[in-house]
């Protein structure tokens, strides 16, 4: 019997020790872990990935913003420019209707002068004649820019005109226009000089806004920033309805 209760007690206290005894240490580097391990590494490299192509997508949109962005900008430039020709044709028309009907009048008063007076025939000719030799020296300088295309022949013929008609109606035109011809060769002295005779000289001008535009944008063609940005704020100021205000207020927005 004591014999029995001995190896209880001693198989007893052999169970205590086992199961005491410590828990074996996991191997970090093997097993479940790593493999948990492992796959958020490879979710971490994807959504990383992901984040770069969205990037470059996101970069290649903005891009094409900015090229229509462009492209918009040149055609309403472009709209701009031919809404603007629209209204110089429509000036043009009703100026030479109006110098058409100067001529019917004064050709009606020098018929009721002729049963009176042969001699007040030629004082009421010699201006007729002169206005329809102006109103011939200005088409034709015109129409080797619209018609023909001949912009250098244009030159001489406009600054003839000037010379010869200084007080013209059409001489703030003539002056616009000598100014575009020389701006388009990069003669950029002669065109200032043109474009400020007519913003100085003709303030009514329907040409005056672009000539401050124009003046503009020589100054900054020659580097002279500071007398370009008055320049465009002025057309800002003055004309702040007109598409030369328009460009003015790009002009100003690149050179800031």
């Amino acid at each position: 019997m004591i014999k029995r209760i001995k190896a209880i007690s001693l198989l007893l206290v052999y169970g205590a020790a086992v199961n005491a005894a410590p828990a074996p240490v996991t191997d970090l580097n093997d097993g479940s872990l790593t493999k948990r391990v492992e796959v958020l590494e490879r979710i971490l490299d994807s959504r990383t990935e992901m984040q770069h192509r969205i990037q470059q997508q996101l970069d290649e949109m903005q891009n094409e913003v900015s090229e229509m962005r462009g492209t918009l900008e040149l055609h309403n430039h472009q709209l701009e420019k031919i809404l603007e020709r629209q209204r110089e044709l429509y000036l043009e028309i009703d100026k030479r209707i109006a110098a058409v009907n100067t001529q019917s009048n004064q050709q009606q008063s020098s018929a009721i002068s002729s049963s009176n007076n042969s001699a007040q025939i030629s004082q009421v000719e010699v201006p007729v004649s002169t206005n329809v030799s102006e109103s011939d020296a200005y088409d034709r300088a015109v129409n080797l820019i619209l018609r023909d295309k001949q912009y250098d022949l244009a030159i001489p013929e406009f600054q003839s005109f000037i010379k010869t008609y200084p007080n013209s109606s059409y001489a703030a035109n003539a002056h616009y226009w000598l100014g575009q011809l020389l701006f388009n060769k990069q003669q950029w002295e002669s065109a200032a000089e043109q474009f400020q005779i007519l913003v100085s000289g003709y303030p009514d001008s329907s040409k005056r806004a672009d000539a401050l535009f124009k003046l503009g944008v020589v100054e900054q063609r020659r580097d002279n920033l500071a007398r370009a940005k008055q320049l465009f704020e002025q057309v800002l100021s003055e004309y702040p309805d007109s598409a030369s205000s328009r460009l003015a207020n790009s002009r100003l927005s690149a050179m800031n």
